[in-house]
């Protein structure tokens, strides 16, 4: 009989496939062990579901990010440790990759946190168990732990012992990920479209100092090479019938020869899908007008460029390492290609001037304006664990992050302010963001007269009794946090 190992994917607000559990499940040895993935996203009584398997099962895994998340992480482990209390519980992901010791500490029903790229380690992790399992010394003996790279573990005199770091692997060395442990059509149905999330690299070579991946992949980055992919690709969509391709990879467009070829791999193979990807600045201006042509023949409908600020000063202080004139030099070809883009901002970053303030205002409304297929979403800046920032306004301004796992469930980055924001200056940005999506959202010819009166508003920035937002507060459910 196949030893179980069920993965859980916490409750949360979005409807990506549970791509790392996916990719670990995949890594297993599939005449050994049976995968059990349940998603607390789209199953309905997760719980029920994982009691079904518990009997068979040699350990319990599951992927956290930091936030609210975690809440429901806490609660569905702690169970599945009360119904079967010898079973081995592991937790990998972000927040474990942030706070390995901490999240052990911070609990007594977690037996192991990993860090970084998981595969490899948990296979190991799981090979382990089962021969303790045979052996009949599971039970306290999990000191054997000691020898597995990338990760934490309570040892038989309840101590937590962190073992050393794994180097990142090639993802070609890994197999191809097994979508049929989830029901696909399950997740469509969620996002209500056709849309197949896919991860092509991992990790980031870039030094950004408000983002946690230099800490966790220490700038470094691998990829699955564009003959395989387009082979994956092929025998994925022809199985699943998707019509978008959503990758989630944190830099995709890393090298430009690699990018050509997977855009060439697509049109070869006539697979007749759009696609949406990452992309820095810096690296969009290497590629040529030719080669985003390409790029959108093979598909390619939206792009996501971060640009953080409109001021070229706050971009050099948080280490982004582009030009605010490569931003422009994206947007142009985008807008003359027909290319949808995404390009984030963030404000709230301490010790952030006024000045910095109005050229991002500045710029993000440049862009709105430029094409009607632009968006700029706007974000606070909050102390995200793991980040260069972070560790300077702890060390050099005393603030306090969460304490314990469970304080770290109530953080979010979505929805509200950070500590350097004040009341007036959340006020103020609350309307503009309202009313910069209002102004130049696609036209509709019922809210025609507000947009119209929304683009008046941003031109001449008046925000002041900002009766259309009242309206849409009350008529419209805002977003949940994630």
């Amino acid at each position: 009989m196949k030893q179980k190992i069920i993965l859980y994917n916490p409750k949360a607000v979005f409807f990506d496939l549970p791509l790392a559990l996916l990719a670990i499940g995949s890594n297993l040895d599939a005449s050994k062990y049976e995968i059990i993935i349940i998603d607390g996203r789209i199953d309905e009584n997760p719980l029920l579901q994982i009691k079904k398997h518990l009997d068979n099962a040699i350990c319990f895994g599951v992927t956290v990010l930091t936030g609210k998340p975690i809440k429901d992480a806490l609660f569905i482990t702690q169970k599945v440790k009360e119904l079967k209390p010898e079973i081995i519980t592991i937790w990998g992901g972000w927040h474990t990759s942030l706070f390995p010791k901490e999240t052990l500490e911070d609990t007594n029903f977690i037996d192991v946190s990993v860090q970084g790229q998981g595969e490899i380690t948990f296979k190991e992790l799981v090979n382990k168990i089962s021969l303790l399992k045979k052996e009949s010394h599971l039970d306290g003996n999990n000191n054997l732990f000691k020898n597995i790279k990338g990760i934490c573990y309570r040892n038989n005199k309840n101590e937590i012992i962190k073992n050393p770091p794994r180097v990142i692997e090639k993802m070609d060395n890994l197999p191809s990920i097994n979508y049929d442990f989830i029901d696909v059509e399950k997740y469509f149905v969620k996002k209500k479209k056709r849309q197949f999330d896919y991860i092509s690299s991992t990790g980031c070579f870039f030094r950004c100092s408000f983002c946690a991946d230099p800490f966790v992949y220490n700038r470094k980055w691998t990829s699955i090479n564009a003959d395989r992919m387009g082979e994956e690709i092929e025998k994925l969509q022809k199985k699943y019938k998707f019509t978008d391709l959503n990758f989630q990879d944190e830099t995709f467009f890393t090298y430009k020869k690699r990018v050509i070829e997977i855009a060439n791999e697509f049109i070869n193979r006539n697979l007749n899908i759009s696609w949406a990807a990452t992309m820095r600045a810096d690296q969009g201006v290497r590629l040529s007008i030719d080669d985003f042509k390409l790029l959108k023949k093979s598909g390619l409908r939206r792009l996501l460029i971060g640009v953080e600020s409109g001021s070229q000063e706050m971009m050099d202080w948080m280490k982004k390492d582009i030009k605010l004139e490569q931003v422009f030099e994206c947007a142009d070809r985008c807008k003359d290609i027909g290319i949808s883009v995404i390009f984030p901002f963030i404000v709230g970053f301490p010790k952030e001037s006024d000045k910095s303030i109005v050229e991002t205002i500045k710029v993000a409304k440049r862009l709105n304006a430029q094409s009607k297929n632009f968006s700029t979403p706007i974000f606070y800046f909050k102390p995200y664990p793991g980040t260069k920032i972070t560790f300077d306004v702890v060390a050099d301004e005393g603030y306090q992050l969460p304490k314990s796992t469970e304080e770290w469930s109530n953080f979010d980055y979505i929805g509200t302010s950070g500590p350097w924001v004040s009341d007036a200056k959340y006020a103020f940005f609350e309307k503009f963001k309202f009313y910069l999506k209002l102004a130049y959202s696609k036209q509709n010819i019922l809210l025609k007269p507000l947009q119209f009166i929304a683009k008046l508003r941003c031109n001449f920035d008046f925000y002041h009794l900002p009766i259309e937002k009242k309206l849409a507060d009350i008529f419209i459910k805002k977003q949940e946090l994630s």
